[in-house]
């Protein structure tokens, strides 16, 4: 069964599924069709989401860094396909578990994506095939929720079908590295596994790093993002003392980075946006809790970013009542919805709890996102708003402009010149000179 697998991915007659067409799967068909400087492969995508599909088929990207064109050229090569028809998954080789690993609402892991897709694969897996779970999970999942699902068919892994987690190391925005150039850490259940799947990933990206389990991969995307988590939550901290001591913190950390060894820059912001830095931490403080461990310290950093929203709200009420007013009745125009620059994504965006949080105290308030022309629903959250014009008129109109994502296509000293006044969670101001002091620091 390996060697026949093998045989099929060094020959280039592999079909990979991906299951899951977000911000994870789609740049991952990606990365596969391109293949590695050697030819790609052929990819099926499958998504629940018809809409998607359609507009797929259509030759229609809905990821501002994935073109269309680049779609349209896949269609016609016949290197790629997208069905919502979970049937079809028996034709694939390899099928990747790309969907979501959200929170519920106290805060603990919801599988119920993970836990659906690995029973719609156990429904069609044959034998032969290799099954990669990549969304970002706790220790553990792949052994405890996907491979029962799949042995629930009388199929044992090893023996029928091959099983391995390799975490997705997306970020979307960046133009540095992309799926293909990021090293690719993979964990296979058994030998046979890892070693399908490591050479499954070589065909599709440059470096591949495999490790000694699922649960050593799955536990190595965790550290990755309870460190980022961890200093964001400490330099955010920082923000809220050194303003009580009036000492700006961009300033502080642009003279601590001058040191060239034994320090980290990290920027403070409104909250922590993206799937995986908001959410990881607690996915590893609940696993830990198994275990009869408490992670304080994670489970800190978690609590201090979470409430970052609610100190920059405090920030705007101080603004608007030296002028005055009162956030209720006020206009506030929060530029930028996405969670970071450049970007079309806006899953777990601080901006959205802003927006939210300002509409119950009674705020009226719009937006502006160059790349997001209008909000759609999500899981949690249908703010259903457009993105208005960001014009000197319209930014009259507004009692205060709140800049939650630093976009480089803003002119933030037009912003400034316009505005009434300004609160700015990113030190996007920082260059402007006229103006000034319509300017508060968030």
């Amino acid at each position: 069964m390996l060697q026949k697998l093998l045989h099929r991915i060094q020959s280039k007659s592999a079909v990979v599924g991906v299951l899951g067409l977000g911000y994870v799967g789609l740049p991952l068909v990606r990365a596969f069709t391109r293949g590695n400087g050697k030819g790609g492969v052929r990819c099926i995508g499958f998504d629940v989401d018809p809409t998607k599909i359609s507009k797929l088929l259509k030759g229609q990207s809905y990821i501002k860094h994935i073109p269309s064109s680049y779609i349209r050229e896949l269609l016609d090569e016949g290197k790629f396909d997208a069905t919502t028809d979970f049937t079809r998954l028996k034709e694939c080789d390899a099928l990747i578990i790309c969907v979501p690993t959200p929170l519920t609402k106290n805060r603990d892991p919801d599988m119920r994506y993970v836990q659906s897709t690995a029973d719609a694969i156990a429904k069609h897996l044959r034998r032969g095939q290799l099954v990669v779970l990549e969304s970002t999970t706790y220790p553990g999942t792949t052994r405890e929720i996907v491979l029962p699902a799949l042995e629930k068919t009388g199929k044992k892994v090893g023996k029928d079908f091959l099983l391995a987690y390799s975490p997705e190391r997306e970020d979307p925005g960046r133009t540095d590295f992309d799926t293909q150039t990021i090293p690719k850490v993979v964990g296979g259940y058994d030998a046979g596994s890892l070693k399908a799947a490591a050479a499954l990933y070589g065909c599709a990206v440059k470096s591949v790093v495999p490790v000694n389990s699922c649960e050593v991969a799955e536990a190595s995307k965790i550290l990755e993002n309870c460190y980022r988590c961890i200093n964001i939550a400490m330099i955010n901290e920082m923000k809220v003392i050194f303003d009580r001591m009036g000492i700006d913190v961009w300033e502080v950390i642009a003279a601590a980075k001058t040191k060239p060894f034994g320090f980290q820059a990290f920027y403070p912001g409104p909250g922590l946006g993206g799937h995986c830095i908001p959410i990881d931490p607690f996915y590893l403080s609940w696993k830990a809790k198994r275990y009869d461990v408490t992670a304080r310290f994670i489970e800190l950093a978690g609590e201090l970013n979470v409430g970052m929203p609610y100190y920059v709200i405090s920030k705007v009420a101080e603004a608007l009542n030296e002028k005055g007013k009162a956030i209720r009745g006020s206009k506030i125009l929060v530029l930028g919805l996405a969670y970071k620059k450049d970007v079309d994504d806006l899953r777990e965006s601080p901006s959205i709890v802003l927006i939210e949080q300002l509409q119950h105290r009674g705020a009226k308030v719009d937006y502006n996102d160059p790349h997001i022309p209008t909000t759609h629903k999500q899981r949690e959250h249908d703010l259903k708003l457009k993105s208005v014009p960001l014009t000197a008129a319209n930014l009259k109109k507004y009692d205060l402009v709140l800049i939650s994502t630093d976009h480089s296509a803003y002119d933030y000293a037009m912003i400034v010149r316009h505005a009434k006044l300004v609160v700015d969670t990113r030190n996007a101001t920082s260059k402007v000179m006229v103006g000034r002091e319509k300017i508060i620091k968030a």
